[in-house]
C-alpha cells in the first residue's frame, strides 16, 4: 500500500470526551434507520395484522444480507483505523475502492440468492398463505442492497477517519425520504395507486438510494475526498483485497450466521399460525433496533478505538478503553429500557393493535429488556476482539453462542412449548455466552501481537 505522510492526527485518546465524539454521532445515524423501520411497522401495523406479521420474517431474510455488509463494515473500520491509529492515512483511498468493490460483488451474490434460491426455501418453511406476498416483497426489497453496501463502506471510512458527525446527514436524507413514501406508497396518495405490503419494499429501495446519493455529496461538499483522494482510482489492489477479505470474511459469516438463526426463530413462530405472535415479535425486532442504537454505536465505537490503540502500539490501554465504553453502553441501555418498560402501553398502541395484542406483548417486552441490558455490555466486548483483529476468534465464538441459542430455542419452541415471552428468553442464553467467551479472550492477553503496517 502507499505511504504517505499524514494528513492530520488521527490517534484517539482513551477518555470519555473522545469516546462520545465517536459515539454520539454514531448513535444519531444508526437512530434515524430504526425510527424508520419503526415507522414502516407502524404504517404496515395499521394497514393489517397480516402486515405487521409477514413483515417480521421477510424484514429478518433482509437482514441478513444487510448485516454481511455489516461485517464487511466493521472489518473496513478497523483496518482503516489500524491505519491512522499508524499515521498512515494515505492508504485510506486504496481501502476504500477495493471494498467498494468487494461490496458490489457480495450485493450481486444477496440479489442472486434471493430471486433464484430462495424461493425454494421459503416456500417449505413460510405460511403458505403469507408466501406469494412475503415472496413479491424480497423481490423488491433485495434491490437496494448495492446501494445499502455503498453507504456502509463510506460511513466505515467517515467513522475511522473521526468524522462520524457527518453520519446522520444521509442517514437523515434516507429516513426522511423512506417515510415519506412509505405514508405514499403503501396506502396509495397523491395520486400513486395503493401498493400495501410491496409499498413498503419500494419505499426502502429508493430511500437506500438516496442515501447513498447523499453519502457521496457530503464527501464532495466537506472536501473529504479530496482531502484523501478518495475515488480516483479503482484499479484492482491484490494485497489490499486480500487483507480485507482477510479481516472481514469471519465477521461477515459471524453476522449472517446470527441472523439466519434469528430467521430459524421466525420460521418456528410461523410454524405456530398465530398471527398476533408474528405480529408481537415483528415488535420486538423493532424494540431491539431502537433501544439497541446506544449498544451498536458504542460497540462500533469500541472497534474503532481498539483498532486505532493497536495501530499506535498502545495495547496497554486497550482494557481501559473496553472497560470505559462498556460502561457507557450499559447505562444508556438502561435509559431506553426503561423508556418501553414504563410507557409499554403507549409502545405497543404505535402499531393501531387491540388490548388483546398489547397485554400479550408487555410480558415480552420485559424479557426481551433484559436481552438487552445483557448484550449492552456483550457487545462492547466482542467487539473489542474484532478491534483486536483476531476476527476468527470472533466466529468461534459466535458459533459456540449460536449453537447454545439454538439448542435451547429448540426446546422451547418446538420439544416445550410455554409461551412467546420463554421463547425470546433465549436472547438471554446467546448475550450471555459472547460476553463469557469475549472477556475471557481478551483478559486472557492472547490477542497482544506485534502489529506491521
Amino acid at each position: 500500500m502507499e505511504v504517505t505522510t499524514p494528513i492530520k492526527d488521527l490517534k484517539v485518546q482513551v477518555n470519555n470526551r473522545q469516546i462520545l465524539s465517536i459515539a454520539l454521532p454514531i448513535t444519531l445515524a444508526i437512530i434515524i434507520p430504526q425510527l424508520n423501520m419503526l415507522t414502516n411497522s407502524i404504517f404496515l401495523g395499521n394497514l393489517s395484522t397480516e402486515a405487521l406479521g409477514n413483515a417480521g420474517i421477510t424484514g429478518v431474510f433482509y437482514l441478513i444480507f444487510a448485516v454481511a455488509g455489516n461485517g464487511l463494515n466493521n472489518g473496513l473500520q478497523s483496518e482503516f483505523s489500524r491505519y491512522a491509529g499508524g499515521d498512515n492515512t494515505g492508504a485510506f483511498k486504496t481501502i476504500l475502492a477495493q471494498s467498494m468493490r468487494i461490496s458490489l460483488q457480495l450485493a450481486a451474490a444477496g440479489i442472486l440468492i434471493t430471486w433464484f434460491i430462495a424461493p425454494f426455501i421459503l416456500k417449505q418453511v413460510a405460511d403458505p398463505k403469507a408466501y406469494p406476498q412475503e415472496m413479491q416483497f424480497l423481490r423488491i426489497r433485495i434491490i437496494g442492497l448495492p446501494f445499502l453496501y455503498l453507504f456502509q463502506m463510506g460511513n466505515a471510512f467517515l467513522v475511522a477517519s473521526l468524522n462520524s458527525k457527518y453520519l446522520m446527514i444521509g442517514a437523515i436524507a434516507e429516513a426522511s425520504v423512506n417515510i415519506v413514501l412509505d405514508y405514499i406508497l403503501i396506502f396509495g396518495h397523491f395520486g400513486f395507486p395503493a401498493m400495501g405490503f410491496n409499498g413498503a419494499a419500494w419505499a426502502s429501495v429508493i430511500a437506500e438510494a438516496s442515501g447513498f446519493l447523499i453519502l457521496l455529496l457530503v464527501l464532495y461538499k466537506t472536501g473529504l475526498k479530496k482531502e484523501y483522494a478518495l475515488l480516483t482510482t479503482f484499479k484492482y489492489d491484490k494485497a489490499t483485497t486480500k487483507e480485507i477479505i482477510r479481516i472481514s470474511t469471519p465477521l461477515i459469516v459471524q453476522y449472517v450466521i446470527s441472523v439466519t438463526t434469528w430467521l430459524v426463530f421466525f420460521i418456528f413462530i410461523e410454524a405456530l399460525h398465530d398471527q398476533t405472535a408474528k405480529a408481537i415479535s415483528n415488535t420486538m425486532r423493532n424494540v431491539f433496533g431502537l433501544t439497541g442504537v446506544f449498544v451498536w454505536a458504542f460497540a462500533g465505537t469500541c472497534n474503532v478505538m481498539v483498532s486505532n490503540l493497536m495501530g499506535q502500539k498502545r495495547e496497554d490501554k486497550v482494557l481501559d478503553a473496553i472497560n470505559r465504553i462498556m460502561l457507557w453502553s450499559f447505562a444508556l441501555c438502561c435509559c431506553m429500557c426503561l423508556l418501553v418498560n414504563i410507557f409499554p402501553g403507549i409502545f405497543f398502541g404505535l402499531f393501531g393493535q387491540g388490548k388483546e395484542f398489547v397485554a400479550e406483548g408487555i410480558p415480552v417486552i420485559r424479557m426481551v429488556s433484559i436481552g438487552l441490558l445483557i448484550m449492552s455490555i456483550a457487545n462492547i466486548w466482542l467487539n473489542g476482539v474484532t478491534g483486536t483483529g483476531k476476527t476468527k476468534v470472533n466466529l468461534v465464538i459466535e458459533i459456540i453462542a449460536i449453537t447454545g441459542y439454538l439448542i435451547y430455542t429448540w426446546i422451547f419452541m418446538k420439544v416445550n412449548y410455554i409461551s412467546l415471552t420463554i421463547a425470546w428468553s433465549n436472547e438471554l442464553i446467546y448475550w450471555s455466552i459472547i460476553f463469557i467467551l469475549s472477556f475471557t479472550f481478551l483478559k486472557s492477553g492472547k490477542w497482544k501481537t506485534k502489529i506491521v503496517l
